[in-house]
């Protein structure tokens, strides 16, 4: 059965949705990040970032989601794209790639340092919540017209790449504001499509399995944030 190291953060929501959708068992192993167990020796051996999500699978340890998300497909053969009228089986794999990519290079960072200069890191920082919430709208944008040209990432057909969004998506109003996802229609259909989905339901309800810190208390923000402690010359 696949360990699955999580909480409740975007990244972890997104595997979880693969988990179930892929009707896959799998054991819940949480790691409370405000509790600093990321640090731990025993969850270090499995991800020596120090980051959730991560999966053990048989002999097999990946971590960072959207290599987890793509291992996962891999193994069952399930949402991924295949060859259709017009797009050979490579050029529609390098599609997936490059939109799943732009998800963990661009959508995730931004949209998470956005919300860090936002909602947590000290005055001054207005130059730093400008570039990030910018970039991180920047990016949104692209996603949203991506999806006003086709119903979901790669056409028709729902895939990763999708369940790699949704993880996001849930949280653009906490990175952007409230009014930022009215703004993109195309976005918010997406994610109203997925949400609706059981397996959707099912990644959500996670939230009742463990309860994690919810104080960002001084021990929270050392744990969270270990440069608080020392400064790099």
């Amino acid at each position: 059965m696949i360990k699955f190291y999580y909480n409740l953060a975007p990244n972890p929501t997104k595997v979880a949705l693969c988990l179930e959708e892929m009707s896959l068992p799998y054991e819940l192993v949480p790691v409370d990040t405000r509790k600093g167990e990321q640090h731990a020796a025993a969850f270090l051996a499995v991800n020596p970032n120090a980051k959730v999500p991560a999966i053990v699978d048989g002999d097999a340890t990946v971590f960072d989601s959207n290599a987890i998300l793509l291992y996962l497909a891999e193994k069952t053969g399930q949402f991924l794209p295949g060859a259709s009228a017009g797009k050979s089986a490579l050029a529609a794999r390098g599609e997936m790639l490059s939109w799943l990519m732009f998800v963990a290079s661009g959508i995730g960072p931004y949209s998470g340092q956005a919300v860090h200069f936002r909602n947590f890191a000290p005055e001054p920082k207005d130059y730093a919540v400008n570039r990030y919430t910018f970039e991180a709208r920047r990016h949104w944008d692209i996603l949203d017209a991506k999806l006003g040209k086709s119903r979901f990432m790669l056409g028709d057909a729902y895939s990763i790449v999708d369940m790699a969004v949704w993880g996001w998506s849930r949280l653009v109003p906490f990175v952007l504001g409230p009014e930022a996802l009215p703004q993109m229609p195309n976005l918010k259909r997406h994610l109203e499509e997925i949400s609706a989905r059981p397996a959707a339901q099912k990644a959500l309800a996670l939230k009742e399995k463990h309860s994690f810190k919810a104080e960002m208390d001084d021990a929270a923000r050392l744990a969270m944030f270990p440069h608080l402690a020392k400064k790099v010359a």
